[in-house]
């Protein structure tokens, strides 16, 4: 059943890690369930919206990364972005995101979040560049084994009132994790999107979707949309 969604829950558990996203660009492609539920983890499934899911590519800049009520970490707390995910829900009815790649071009945060959480960071070489309200972003993957690079460019316009499916995409209060042979859950919480309207005015993907297993989706984008960003925080993780 598609989800009717709540406002952003308090965060129970210790927290762990704040972090601020800014000027982030999403590009989704609605697909059916079926194509994607390969990558779900064990007790997870592709969580829908009538009767599709979602495919996303969202690059951005993420900035002011430290613990909590602490300052942030010198240089290694701000950086680029470029994350493929999928929407998620659980046995128990928790709803996420699993993420088949983020790319970073701080190789230090790479080896982190690889070593500490067990999430698919890739080291990538990343512009973004802000020219009024045309974006550019730019990521070329510095992997071992791995040729891929994607080169995006959105007009963004004016705000939009988000509705069920912008819901849907941008209130995810946590992510879906395997790691050690069991499944994980990440929570998070934000303030809900301010998005705005956006317009895709080229896109080249040389590989990086292939590079997760979706080389497929050649089609445009079926939903683009801009936001300015959020601060958001994360919480210790536990079984999902």
């Amino acid at each position: 059943m598609d989800a009717i969604w709540p406002a952003a829950p308090s965060l129970r558990r210790p927290r762990i890690l704040q972090q601020g996203w800014r000027d982030l660009t999403f590009l989704h492609w609605a697909v059916d369930p079926s194509d994607v539920a390969h990558f779900f983890p064990p007790g997870v499934r592709p969580d829908t919206f009538e009767g599709r899911t979602f495919v996303g590519l969202v690059p951005f800049r993420m900035i002011d990364t430290g613990l909590p009520h602490g300052p942030a970490v010198p240089y290694l707390g701000t950086f680029l972005e470029t994350n493929i995910r999928l929407y998620s829900v659980d046995t128990s009815g928790r709803r996420g995101v699993v993420f088949l790649s983020l790319d970073a071009d701080r190789l230090a945060v790479v080896t982190a979040a690889r070593t500490v959480f067990g999430l698919p960071y890739r080291w990538a070489r990343m512009t973004h560049v802000a020219d009024g309200n045309h974006h550019t972003y730019t990521s070329t993957l510095r992997w071992p084994g791995v040729r891929a690079s994607v080169a995006i460019g959105v007009r963004t316009g004016q705000p939009v009132e988000l509705g069920p499916l912008e819901h849907f995409l941008t209130a995810r209060w946590g992510l879906h994790i395997s790691r050690a042979g069991r499944t994980w859950y990440l929570p998070n919480q934000h303030p809900a999107w301010t998005l705005h309207a956006a317009e895709l005015v080229s896109f080249e993907d040389e590989g990086l979707l292939a590079s997760v297993g979706l080389g497929h989706l050649t089609n445009p984008p079926d939903h683009v949309a801009y936001s300015p960003g959020v601060p958001a925080e994360f919480a210790l993780p536990f079984r999902a």
